[in-house]
C-alpha cells in the first residue's frame, strides 16, 4: 500500500486558471490539466528564481519530489505549446499560506507557514 501523498504549501491559488492557443483548434476537450503545486514549482524556480532546495523548504516537501514535480510541469507546458492544446491549472494536495504573499517571495522567511489552512 503507498504512502499517502503530503500536502504542499503554496502562497496562493493563480489567478489565471488557464491558458488557450490562439487560433483554430480541431479538439476543443484536448487539454493539459497542470496541479496547483505543479504551477508553484514552476513560479518558484522560474520565475522567482529561487534553487530547487529552496523550493523544497518553502514548498515542505523534499527536493527530490521537487525535481520529480518539476520535470512534470515542464513537459506538460511544453506539451501544451508544442501540440497546441489548452492549459488548465488546478487540482492537487495543497496547503494555502494564510500570510501576506510577501513572505513567500525570494529571500522567503521559514517561518512563513506556521499557520495553514488545508484546501
Amino acid at each position: 500500500m503507498p504512502r499517502p501523498q503530503k500536502s504542499r504549501r503554496i502562497c496562493s491559488i493563480p489567478q489565471n486558471v488557464g491558458f488557450k492557443p490562439i487560433g483554430e483548434n480541431k479538439d476543443s476537450q484536448n487539454f493539459i490539466k497542470l496541479n496547483v503545486d505543479e504551477y508553484e514549482v514552476i513560479r518558484l524556480i522560474d520565475f522567482e528564481k529561487l534553487t530547487q532546495e529552496q523550493c523544497a523548504v518553502q514548498m515542505a516537501v523534499s527536493r527530490t519530489t521537487i525535481t520529480s514535480i518539476y520535470g512534470l510541469a515542464r513537459y506538460k507546458i511544453a506539451d501544451a505549446l508544442i501540440n497546441g492544446k489548452k492549459l488548465v491549472i488546478g487540482g492537487g494536495e495543497i496547503k494555502l499560506c494564510e500570510h501576506n504573499r510577501e513572505c513567500c517571495r525570494k529571500g522567503f522567511r521559514r517561518n512563513c507557514f506556521d499557520e495553514e489552512k488545508s484546501i
